[in-house]
C-alpha cells in the first residue's frame, strides 16, 4: 500500500465516523423534537459535541496526513498517525457519549489525536525545512 492509499483509508474511515456521528445527532433530535441547538435534553448536547468536537480535530488532522502522503513519506508513518488519530477519535466518542465528565475514552482519544496532529504537524515542518 502507498503512502497515498494508507491517507485515503483514514479519510474513507474517519468520513464514516463523522456520518455516524452525525446520524446520532439526528436520532436524538427526532426523539426529542428539537430541530435547532439542545435545548434542555442533556444526550442530544452530548451528541452534539461529540460530533462537533470530531468535526474540529479530523479535517486538519487528514490535511496533514495529505501533506505527509504528499511529501513522500513511507506508508508506515501514514499508517501510524492514521491509526492514532481513528482510534483517538472513536475513544473519545465512546468516552464522551457515555458520561458528560471526565472518562478513560474521553481522555486517551483526546491525547492520541492531539499526538498524530502534533506529530503530523512536526514532521510536515521538518520535510518543508530540510
Amino acid at each position: 500500500m502507498t503512502a497515498i492509499q494508507a491517507f485515503a483509508l483514514y479519510t474513507g474511515l474517519n468520513g464514516l465516523l463523522l456520518v455516524g456521528l452525525a446520524y446520532n445527532v439526528v436520532r436524538h433530535r427526532q426523539r426529542s423534537k428539537i430541530g435547532l441547538g439542545s435545548g434542555t435534553d442533556a444526550a442530544l448536547e452530548r451528541a452534539c459535541r461529540v460530533h462537533g468536537n470530531a468535526v474540529e480535530y479530523v479535517p486538519i488532522a487528514l490535511v496533514i496526513l495529505a501533506g505527509l502522503a504528499l511529501s513522500s513519506v513511507s506508508a508506515l508513518v501514514i499508517h501510524a498517525l492514521g491509526i492514532c488519530l481513528t482510534l483517538g477519535r472513536i475513544l473519545h466518542a465512546w468516552g464522551l457519549s457515555s458520561s458528560a465528565g471526565t472518562s478513560m475514552g474521553r481522555v486517551v482519544g483526546t491525547l492520541f489525536t492531539w499526538i498524530s496532529v502534533a506529530v503530523g504537524s512536526g514532521w510536515l515542518i521538518w520535510t518543508a525545512v530540510s
